[in-house]
């Protein structure tokens, strides 16, 4: 028994160690599981243990094509809607917005996604913007009432596209699928010392899975990421030539209005942080002050 439980962790580090690497790896170690077993070496549980491990490993290896990154997002976008009434008064704002994001991600280093850049409002007076992988972002009234010119509305759209140019979600589905390859693991280690059944532990242990998954939404990104999003924004910003200082112009509002625990404050760092963030690096953008040139259309779109 020793020895097909050490043989068996063996496995398991070797594909471990490969998580990195290839995850053919995974496919061999499957494979292996059942010469293995045919063999006599290991029982049908150990090696049924083996290939769930090896399968959880090598779906978390498999990166995650365009396609797939516009279905996922698009799947997010419609449970945002679950909770969030689009905004149904004049297209003219939405038209207004989009035309800004476009302006933003033409001059922007990933300027084509699989199926572009859609800008929406939210009927909601919450202060809140949100952004899917599938290039889904939505925009609350709330936000756009908060904002006191079009640059500081960029600066809003920039931080958006930079956490999908960032791929800030795809990464957390991905670190999803590792911690789920460990749980996998984990349980199908337990089930072959044990005698245990490994489908009705990792049943259990992907219940777990969607735990992680749902405090991970309802937390937000990083505070790491969020300041990444802060920084490539000013970046886009200066590319697309609105005034970087947009961004903490916008931020600058959010320190009146914005709720603590709800919206921008439940999901961020707070404004004042983000804007001791931004500073650090808004002298690199030198652009020129244009903004003025803005106020007419914007007081249009927004009044």
């Amino acid at each position: 028994m020793k020895s097909k439980i050490c043989l068996f962790f063996l496995i398991l580090i070797i594909i471990t160690g490969a998580l990195f690497s290839c995850a053919s790896v995974a496919k061999v170690a499957d494979v292996g599981a059942r010469i293995a077993k045919n063999a006599g070496v290991i029982n049908s549980n150990t090696a049924d243990a083996i290939s769930a491990s090896a399968k959880a490993i090598g779906s978390a290896a498999e990166e995650i094509s365009p396609e797939q990154e516009y279905y996922i997002g698009r799947a997010v976008a419609a449970n945002i809607l679950n909770t969030y009434k689009l905004y149904g008064g004049k297209q003219a704002l939405t038209y207004y917005l989009n035309s800004i994001c476009a302006a933003i991600t033409i001059n922007s280093p990933r300027p084509d996604i699989y199926n572009g850049y859609h800008v929406a409002i939210l009927d909601n007076n919450e202060i809140n913007a949100f952004a899917t992988s599938g290039g889904h972002i939505y925009v609350t009234r709330g936000l756009i009432n908060a904002a006191k010119s079009e640059d500081a509305l960029a600066g809003v759209i920039a931080h958006e596209v930079a956490h999908i140019q960032l791929k800030h979600s795809i990464k957390a589905i991905r670190n999803n699928r590792i911690t789920q390859a460990i749980l996998v693991t984990g349980t199908s280690a337990a089930g072959a010392a044990t005698g245990m059944d490994v489908k009705q532990l990792t049943d259990v242990m992907n219940e777990s899975v969607g735990e992680i998954v749902q405090t991970l939404v309802n937390n937000g990104y990083s505070q790491v990421q969020e300041f990444e999003a802060d920084n490539t924004a000013l970046s886009l910003m200066a590319s697309a030539k609105y005034n970087p200082s947009g961004l903490i112009e916008m931020l600058n509002s959010l320190i009146n209005v914005q709720t603590p625990g709800s919206g921008f404050g439940k999901t961020h760092p707070s404004p004042a942080q983000r804007i001791a963030n931004v500073e650090k690096s808004l002298a690199k953008y030198r652009v020129a002050n244009t903004s003025s040139l803005r106020n007419e259309r914007f007081n249009a779109a927004t009044r």
